[in-house]
């Protein structure tokens, strides 16, 4: 993981010295789990999740954008609205930091040279997302730590955002990740050891949603969106 927030300083610094629009900011929201445990509700934020975001603007339609997120994901069986989770009553709590990259597109132009002219517009996000976990299993309905383990997913994020001020982009979105894992409820143990003690659906993976706000600053010289 510190190699990945390595890369993606890396990757900020380098885009600055070639004098493009920068966005640097953070993220404040929260955190929810849908798999085999708990709540199948989509966006139901339940924990804290904060972040940092970097975005390079390529035209008033779209961004490169890369992010850090770290949070904790949960799920309660009595949360849930299907009675057999209500009576098997597990519940667990897991780590989440990720590493996203990716292109944003906006709806409408989006342009930062009308710095003084009030813009709002509709926006999607999707790319790959690198994200570490830990492992987990269930025993006497009990959820424990194996190992510390990593796995990708995939962002589809939307979201609306405005210039609140000369230099501050205010946006708020909701962004769901389908995973490739099946385990970040310890439903699905990678270990063979543990295998008697699987549950739940083996035919889908897990997904987290993150929904929250996002503050960015935006800096350095603007440049001509226009052909070459």
């Amino acid at each position: 993981m510190k190699k990945i927030l390595v890369l993606f300083f890396g990757l900020i610094f380098h885009n600055i010295l070639n004098a493009q629009i920068n966005e640097i900011g953070v993220f404040l929201g929260g955190s929810n789990y849908v798999g085999d445990v708990g709540s199948t509700s989509y966006v139901s934020p339940n924990k804290l999740a904060i972040g940092v975001l970097y975005k390079w603007n390529k035209s008033p339609r779209h961004s490169y954008r890369f992010s850090y997120t770290q949070s904790t994901i949960s799920g309660d069986d009595a949360d849930s609205d299907i009675p057999a989770r209500n009576l098997r009553g597990y519940k667990f709590n897991n780590r989440l930091m990720e590493f996203s990259a990716g292109m944003e597109f906006n709806f409408f132009d989006f342009n930062l040279h009308e710095a003084l002219q009030k813009k709002i517009t509709p926006y999607v996000y999707s790319g790959i997302s690198y994200f570490a976990y830990d492992e987990l299993f269930v025993v006497s309905q009990e959820t424990k730590i194996d190992y510390k383990s990593s796995s990708l997913a995939i962002p589809m994020v939307v979201g609306i955002k405005s210039n609140v001020l000369e230099n501050f982009i205010l946006g708020f979105e909701v962004g769901a990740r389908y995973t490739f894992t099946d385990n970040l409820d310890g439903s699905m143990p990678k270990n063979r050891n543990l295998a008697p003690l699987k549950f739940g659906n083996v035919n889908s993976k897990d997904w987290y949603v993150f929904t929250g706000f996002t503050l960015t600053y935006t800096f350095t010289e603007k440049p001509c969106y226009c052909a070459d």
